[in-house]
Protein backbone atom coordinates (compact mmCIF):
# COMPACT_ATOMS: atom_id res chain seq x y z
CA UNK A 1 0.00 0.00 0.00
CA UNK A 2 1.69 3.43 -1.30
CA UNK A 3 1.61 6.13 1.14
CA UNK A 4 -1.02 8.14 -0.97
CA UNK A 5 -3.39 5.10 -0.30
CA UNK A 6 -2.90 5.35 3.68
CA UNK A 7 -3.60 9.00 3.19
CA UNK A 8 -6.79 8.81 1.41
CA UNK A 9 -7.75 5.89 3.72
CA UNK A 10 -7.36 7.66 6.56
CA UNK A 11 -9.55 10.85 5.51
CA UNK A 12 -11.88 8.47 4.57
CA UNK A 13 -12.25 6.85 8.11
CA UNK A 14 -12.30 10.73 9.50
CA UNK A 15 -15.14 11.86 7.34
CA UNK A 16 -15.16 15.00 8.97
CA UNK A 17 -12.71 18.55 9.57
CA UNK A 18 -13.98 21.59 10.94
CA UNK A 19 -11.41 23.04 9.09
CA UNK A 20 -13.86 23.10 5.71
CA UNK A 21 -16.81 23.92 7.47
CA UNK A 22 -17.56 26.87 4.96
CA UNK A 23 -16.10 24.38 2.03
CA UNK A 24 -18.42 22.85 -0.45
CA UNK A 25 -16.84 21.58 -3.52
CA UNK A 26 -14.82 18.14 -4.91
CA UNK A 27 -11.36 17.30 -5.91
CA UNK A 28 -10.19 14.75 -7.89
CA UNK A 29 -6.75 13.48 -7.55
CA UNK A 30 -5.62 12.69 -11.05
CA UNK A 31 -2.33 10.61 -9.75
CA UNK A 32 -0.25 8.93 -12.53
CA UNK A 33 2.43 6.82 -12.22
CA UNK A 34 3.95 5.34 -15.98
CA UNK A 35 1.03 4.21 -17.73
CA UNK A 36 -1.40 3.83 -14.82
CA UNK A 37 -3.68 6.46 -13.41
CA UNK A 38 -5.47 6.23 -10.24
CA UNK A 39 -8.30 8.65 -9.61
CA UNK A 40 -9.30 9.72 -5.99
CA UNK A 41 -12.14 11.84 -5.52
CA UNK A 42 -12.93 14.51 -2.13
CA UNK A 43 -16.25 15.81 -1.91
CA UNK A 44 -16.43 18.32 0.20
CA UNK A 45 -19.83 19.04 2.00
CA UNK A 46 -19.50 21.59 4.94
CA UNK A 47 -16.65 19.80 6.73
CA UNK A 48 -17.80 16.66 5.65
CA UNK A 49 -15.48 14.41 3.19
CA UNK A 50 -16.51 11.33 1.39
CA UNK A 51 -13.70 10.11 -0.45
CA UNK A 52 -13.72 7.29 -3.14
CA UNK A 53 -11.66 6.15 -6.55
CA UNK A 54 -13.46 7.52 -8.88
CA UNK A 55 -12.63 9.40 -12.28
CA UNK A 56 -16.07 11.69 -12.20
CA UNK A 57 -15.88 14.95 -12.92
CA UNK A 58 -15.14 17.75 -10.17
CA UNK A 59 -14.88 21.34 -9.52
CA UNK A 60 -10.95 21.16 -9.16
CA UNK A 61 -8.74 18.95 -10.90
CA UNK A 62 -5.27 18.06 -9.63
CA UNK A 63 -2.48 16.22 -11.42
CA UNK A 64 0.51 14.53 -10.04
CA UNK A 65 2.86 12.27 -10.50
CA UNK A 66 2.55 9.11 -8.05
CA UNK A 67 6.34 9.99 -6.74
CA UNK A 68 5.79 13.61 -6.17
CA UNK A 69 1.91 12.18 -4.15
CA UNK A 70 3.63 9.89 -1.94
CA UNK A 71 6.21 12.53 -0.88
CA UNK A 72 3.20 15.03 -0.02
CA UNK A 73 1.90 12.13 1.65
CA UNK A 74 4.48 11.62 3.81
CA UNK A 75 4.90 15.04 4.79
CA UNK A 76 7.85 15.57 2.51
CA UNK A 77 7.13 18.27 0.01
CA UNK A 78 4.69 20.71 0.36
CA UNK A 79 1.79 21.14 -2.52
CA UNK A 80 2.17 24.95 -2.78
CA UNK A 81 5.78 24.82 -3.81
CA UNK A 82 5.29 21.79 -6.09
CA UNK A 83 2.52 23.66 -8.01
CA UNK A 84 5.36 26.12 -8.33
CA UNK A 85 7.77 23.84 -9.46
CA UNK A 86 4.93 22.25 -12.26
CA UNK A 87 5.19 19.54 -10.57
CA UNK A 88 1.22 19.51 -9.83
CA UNK A 89 -0.92 20.88 -12.20
CA UNK A 90 -4.28 22.52 -11.19
CA UNK A 91 -7.70 22.54 -13.20
CA UNK A 92 -10.23 24.57 -11.60
CA UNK A 93 -10.83 26.33 -8.49
CA UNK A 94 -7.33 26.81 -7.06
CA UNK A 95 -8.17 28.43 -4.05
CA UNK A 96 -9.95 24.68 -3.32
CA UNK A 97 -6.40 23.22 -4.26
CA UNK A 98 -4.71 24.80 -1.86
CA UNK A 99 -7.31 24.78 1.15
CA UNK A 100 -7.47 20.62 0.31
CA UNK A 101 -3.48 21.05 0.41
CA UNK A 102 -4.14 21.80 4.75
CA UNK A 103 -5.25 17.99 4.88
CA UNK A 104 -1.71 16.75 3.84
CA UNK A 105 0.71 16.70 6.82
CA UNK A 106 3.88 19.12 6.99
CA UNK A 107 7.01 18.01 7.55
CA UNK A 108 7.07 18.58 11.16
CA UNK A 109 4.13 16.59 11.56
CA UNK A 110 3.78 12.94 11.66
CA UNK A 111 4.15 11.48 8.59
CA UNK A 112 0.82 9.57 7.16
CA UNK A 113 1.73 5.76 7.95
CA UNK A 114 4.93 6.37 9.12
CA UNK A 115 6.95 7.55 12.35
CA UNK A 116 7.32 10.93 14.04
CA UNK A 117 10.47 13.01 13.16
CA UNK A 118 12.97 12.45 15.62
CA UNK A 119 13.46 15.86 16.69
CA UNK A 120 9.46 16.49 16.89
CA UNK A 121 8.25 17.32 20.73
CA UNK A 122 5.87 14.99 22.02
Amino acid sequence: MTATSVFFERLTDAGEDPRFRKVCGSVRFDIRDGDDLEQWLLNIDHGRIRVTKSPEPATTVIRVSAQVADAMARGEVNGLAAITRGEIMVDGDLGLALRVGRLFPRASETPVGGAPDPGTPR
